[in-house]
């Protein structure tokens, strides 16, 4: 588990007429103001940046840019601190901004330079990103926030779909990663 996680909220075991984006269509919306990084996580980051660096678009190389400088705590994650990651202007991109991360092809470089270094895509993506479009309720639990707003935004990364399926189910990727598979096999025996 990559995050402080406690659980899953109980919302997630509601069935809901949702299904994801469809990227690349979404142009990576989620991206637009840039990402809440573990303490740990920019480190691991700092240390491998020779395989991230090659992916970034150029302008966006130097490590010592890719922060904005803001810092919070953050109980939810392992080191209880955050850094925020350096946002650019792009008025091609969605909300006009975009992360450092982002590159032209509105793929993330970080799970590009995960991929080619032979890791899982999400290797080096900050839990943030990896739970998106899924939050943290105030107990630390998994949850999604109100799906009418969620699947109504323009850029959100969720679509109302004809028929409701379980949210366990239509997050099992990000949800696998996060807890694991014997956790993420026990919450789908509870929607069964």
């Amino acid at each position: 588990m990559r995050g402080v996680v406690n659980q899953v909220n109980p919302r997630l075991f509601a069935r809901e007429p949702l299904r994801r984006c469809g990227w690349p269509q979404c142009g990576a919306a989620c991206c637009a103001y840039g990402v809440w990084l573990d303490e740990r996580e920019w480190r691991d980051l700092l240390a491998h940046a020779t395989l991230i660096i090659p992916y970034l678009p150029p302008g966006r190389r130097d490590p010592a840019r890719w922060l904005d400088g803001r810092r919070e705590d953050d109980p939810f994650v392992p080191s209880g601190r955050v850094v925020h990651t350096r946002v650019y202007a792009d008025p091609t991109h969605y909300a006009g901004s975009a992360c450092v991360f982002l590159r032209p092809d509105y793929k993330c470089a970080l799970q590009v330079a995960g991929e080619a270094a032979g890791y899982h895509p999400w290797r080096f993506k900050p839990f943030y990103c990896i739970l998106h479009p899924l939050d943290l309720d105030e107990q630390g639990r998994i949850t999604l926030d109100e799906a009418t707003a969620l699947a109504e935004e323009p850029g959100s990364c969720l679509r109302w779909a004809e028929e409701a399926q379980p949210l366990v189910e239509l997050f099992a990727e990000e949800l696998r990663y996060l807890l694991g598979d014997e956790a993420y096999q026990a919450l789908l025996n509870r929607v069964k």
